[in-house]
């Protein structure tokens, strides 16, 4: 290249770096991509797929910030990274990514997912220092990215850790988000809803409650050498029935199983009253779902496994047949 076609070009780059915001334009790392991996044989925690029915493939993402692609849910491709930050946001330049999900909504494709700056510390209490962390949304016109912020808005309250956001458009017309308020903040976790503007980009007033772990009866632990309800709150996803049923699978522990549960609102909209299930829908050690359509019409129940071995969770991929046409979730067969 010549000397002149070289100054241009650096011209260019700085100008970028003025007019447009620091989004992290280069992964960190380049994840090596696998071809033809059997599902059981990825480690993701919080798997959500997206049924694209443009392109007929699937997209399934997770904790992490990366996105797998499959034609027929058995074998993928991947990790592609797909996300890029604002860099000079509260995020930093390296956020963990937790339990992002894909949602198609106006012809977009939006990327819920919880980040967490362990170098921002707003609380200090008997479970230790709790760093920031908060739901927020990516935004891209193809679904494998990349996701860039919808806008420069904080979704969520800044002196609180919140998790697990997920999107809901409830019978008012109005966007939603619905997300959990985590449990080391006021020992009984909480999931709760937060308008959004039309097109996503931020938050309309303040969240307000759904319901508590405690009003749970089947979460359980161990505390201070009594059975009591579990303080985890996770992975709240919104299904109707074929009644028209509003439905809600959320994840907690029985103890040390980690396990799903199920939720339905008596008024048929997010504000409730939520009931609850008195067992678990899922076997133990199977949690934090989401339900998307394939593509021959069938229901389908995504989790993750969860076992420890030499003290390290290890989770990857389940799916299950259901059956949401009549008044509740039943779940059929594990594919």
């Amino acid at each position: 290249m010549k000397i002149k076609n070289c100054c241009i070009v650096i011209l260019l780059g700085i100008a970028a770096l003025v007019l447009s915001p620091d989004l992290e334009s280069a992964p960190r790392f380049v994840p090596k991509v696998r071809r033809d991996v059997p599902v059981d044989s990825i480690i993701l925690s919080d798997p959500a797929v997206l049924a694209d029915s443009a392109s007929r493939q699937y997209y399934m993402t997770g904790t992490g910030g990366m996105i797998w692609k499959s034609k027929d849910l058995k074998l993928w491709s991947g990790p592609y990274r797909v996300t890029e930050i604002d860099t000079t946001s509260w995020m930093g330049s390296r956020p963990a990514i937790w339990a992002a999900e894909l949602h198609q909504h106006d012809g977009r494709y939006y990327y819920f997912a919880t980040f967490t700056n362990e170098n921002i510390i707003i609380e200090e209490n008997v479970e230790g220092k709790i760093p920031r962390r908060a739901s927020h949304i990516l935004v891209s016109d193809k679904p494998d990215g990349p996701y860039r912020p919808v806008g420069t808005e904080d979704y969520l309250p800044a002196d609180r850790p919140t998790l697990d956001g997920t999107f809901w458009v409830d019978t008012d017309g109005k966007p939603y988000m619905v997300f959990c308020g985590e449990w080391l903040h006021n020992q009984n976790g909480t999931i709760e809803k937060v308008e959004l503007t039309s097109d996503l980009s931020a938050s309309v007033g303040e969240p307000s409650l759904l319901f508590r772990a405690s009003d749970s009866p089947w979460s359980r632990e161990q505390r201070n050498g009594k059975e009591s309800f579990n303080r985890v709150t996770d992975g709240p996803w919104l299904f109707r029935t074929g009644t028209g049923r509003l439905g809600m699978i959320w994840t907690s522990w029985v103890l040390s199983d980690y396990t799903m549960g199920v939720a339905y609102s008596e008024s048929g909209t997010l504000d409730g009253p939520w009931i609850h299930e008195p067992e678990p829908i899922t076997p133990p050690n199977f949690g934090h779902g989401m339900i998307f359509c394939d593509f021959e019409g069938r229901t389908i129940l995504s989790a993750h496994s969860h076992s420890v071995v030499n003290g390290r969770y290890i989770r990857r991929p389940a799916f299950w047949l259901i059956d949401i046409t009549g008044d509740k979730l039943i779940i059929k067969e594990r594919l």
